[in-house]
């Protein structure tokens, strides 16, 4: 039977689609526009849209399984309508075209992002509420959004497991990721200073090897944190510093400094020709609880992330391989 994945070319959908295909499990995916990540493999590929019921029928006819990723992520306070119309319409559409398709079971991607951060010196786990109020980010009120979507449909008997990653970094990642292009940056020395922050990451394949054993596993209904080891942005770029003996900032800029210093860098970077990466949201989920429990999926799935050396060694070797580093 078939494993449908939505958002393949993305980060994850790269590895999941690799990593399905070594299973001999047959695949096809869901591309809106951008190829370069499944080029060459051995799948079947429609093109389709998440915000098109007819194109999502499409390719969910016999489908067994569907691994929901494509999604849109932003780093403003201004694309509410877009988050909405991808994360929240189009999960709400890929639920209904799951149901009327008779899909044996929804696996959906949602993110660390969908919770309250608050209280920060309290453990974040899966039974920490989602956000709601307009004050975060249209991303993660999407992502909340969407997560409520899918619990209408396991309402109507659709069988759906839920996984939330913290932040994903890791190997194939064609685009690259927001946090790919930070990791470039860092290895190329042209970052002159940390932000007094940091983020819990974890290795992309980590994250899709828990995914699929979510699928084999879990209970319907069921939802996972699936999460790595935080690290301040400094100790980040120490880590850098040791596989490419290229010196790491040693300054760190205080919170106040850098959002005050976003204006600027966002004409850099579009002179530049590149999207803000340093923006007011940004700045935020380097703010974000850094106390995140994969207790669960630990448990459940037999969860072990890798360390994070391990996973910036991986990804820097990629990115070198396939021309990021020139």
């Amino acid at each position: 039977m078939t494993v449908v994945v939505t958002g393949a070319s993305g980060h994850i959908g790269a590895n999941l689609v690799r990593t399905l295909i070594a299973q001999g499990r047959t695949v096809c995916a869901l591309v809106h526009i951008d190829h370069r990540a499944i080029k060459g493999l051995d799948i079947e590929q429609v093109e389709g849209d998440v915000r098109d019921v007819h194109s999502l029928l499409c390719a969910f006819n016999g489908a067994e399984v569907v691994y929901h990723l494509a999604g849109y992520i932003s780093l403003q306070m201004d694309e509410w309508s877009l988050c909405e119309a991808i994360n929240v319409a189009g999960t709400r559409n890929v639920v209904n075209a799951c149901l009327q398709s008779g899909v044996r079971r929804l696996i959906h991607f949602s993110s660390m992002s969908a919770f309250e951060q608050e209280p920060l010196d309290v453990t974040l786990d899966e039974n920490r509420p989602l956000v709601e109020s307009q004050r975060h980010p249209p991303y993660d009120r999407s992502k909340a959004a969407a997560e409520k979507e899918v619990r209408k449909g396991i309402e109507e008997g659709l069988d759906a497991v839920i996984i939330n990653p913290t932040g994903v970094v890791g190997p194939f990642d064609y685009r690259p990721s927001n946090a790919g292009e930070a990791l470039i940056d860092y290895a190329h020395g042209d970052v002159p200073a940390a932000v007094d922050g940091g983020v819990d990451w974890v290795d992309v394949r980590d994250v899709v090897t828990g995914a699929i054993r979510a699928e084999e596993r879990a209970p319907s209904g069921a939802k996972y944190l699936l999460s790595g080891q935080w690290y301040s942005m400094f100790d980040f770029g120490i880590i850098l510093e040791e596989i490419t003996g290229v010196p790491a900032p040693r300054v760190v800029l205080p919170m106040w400094l850098a959002r005050f210093s976003v204006p600027l860098l966002a004409i850099a970077d579009r002179r530049n020709g590149k999207r803000p990466r340093i923006t007011n949201v940004s700045l935020r989920e380097l703010q974000s609880n850094p106390n995140i429990s994969s207790h669960k999926a630990t448990r459940d799935l037999d969860y072990h992330p890798r360390p994070l050396r391990e996973t910036l060694t991986d990804t820097l070797s990629w990115f070198e391989s396939n021309g990021y580093m020139d």
